[in-house]
């Protein structure tokens, strides 16, 4: 009997939920944000009393539904698991280390990276970090517009916000990591290296 995820898989959901956990610890120290749900997440802890992980489950889960009917049970429960990593990963990595000197400048850039490169190891094995990425695999997948591209333009908005919570320096070094995240995910991931996707996904 064929087993429902393979080792590769499930070392390549590990990797990118450590990497983006990571990308976004150097977010919150050096008081930044970043686009998709997780900046949202990262903004709106700034302003609530409320903890990251909790605000991050609690914005991903409608995207859950629609990851459900379109991308299916298999996909779903890997982004859960990715999801509930990053959530329970960030205050619990934030609570091992500290930061006496972070140019925000380098942790923006960084936290970009990283973060781009974990997101894109979670799509190749047919998972997202939740909300905005299960709509922007979704859209990549019938219209042929990139994820990468489509998260930009939600990431504006995002940063919009941010206007009214952050300094302009904040802003626009929020900006620059988040343009190295989504520039990282248009020029390096296609629908088409997704692992373990319905023949009706794959693409060139």
């Amino acid at each position: 009997m064929k087993s429902p995820i393979s080792l590769y898989d499930v070392q390549g959901l590990v990797f990118g939920t450590v990497m983006t956990t990571f990308g976004v610890v150097l977010l919150k120290a050096a008081g930044l944000v970043t686009g998709q749900t997780a900046g949202l997440a990262v903004l709106l802890s700034y302003i609530l009393p409320v903890n990251f992980g909790v605000i991050f489950l609690l914005v991903s889960l409608p995207f859950f539904i629609l990851s459900w009917l379109k991308r299916g049970p298999a996909f779903t429960l890997r982004t859960l698991f990715a999801v509930v990593g990053i959530a329970t990963g960030v205050p619990f990595l934030s609570g091992l280390m500290t930061f006496e000197a972070l140019n925000p400048l380098v942790a923006a850039i960084l936290a970009g990276a990283c973060c781009g490169v974990g997101l894109i190891a979670l799509f190749r094995h047919n998972a997202s970090a939740g909300g905005l990425g299960v709509l922007a695999l979704v859209i990549e997948q019938k219209t042929g517009f990139k994820a990468g591209w489509f998260q930009l333009c939600f990431d504006t908005v995002v940063f919009i916000c941010a206007c009214f919570a952050l300094s302009f320096e904040q802003v626009v070094y929020s900006f620059i990591g988040a343009a190295v995240l989504n520039l990282l995910i248009a020029w390096n991931f296609k629908i088409g290296q997704v692992t373990g996707a319905r023949p009706a996904m794959e693409g060139p």
